[in-house]
């Protein structure tokens, strides 16, 4: 079954690569869908994908890669009807 979600991940995660090392895990696990920053100084992620390779993401994306430090994450499960994503993009 294909689930999106929504992350909105805060600490410090701009200015550390934190969507290009994003990107790459996503593109890794088979998922697919956007990151980028917001004004707030917070990354949004929209992932979609099967579950079992959207958990080890999610997993990932509490901890970040090593340049980050994740302080908190909110996931938000978007409806079933939520756009059809080709591929992961950095906008």
């Amino acid at each position: 079954m294909i689930r999106t979600v929504n992350i909105l991940i805060s600490g410090r995660v701009q200015g550390v690569y934190f969507r290009r090392f994003t990107k790459n895990k996503a593109q890794d696990l088979g998922i697919t869908g956007t990151v980028r920053n917001l004004a707030d100084g917070r990354v949004e992620i929209i992932a979609q994908a099967k579950v079992d390779a959207l958990e080890p993401f999610i997993q990932w994306c509490h901890k970040g890669p090593i340049t980050a430090r994740v302080d908190h994450v909110e996931i938000t499960k978007l409806s079933a009807n939520s756009d059809q994503f080709e591929e992961f993009k950095i906008i």
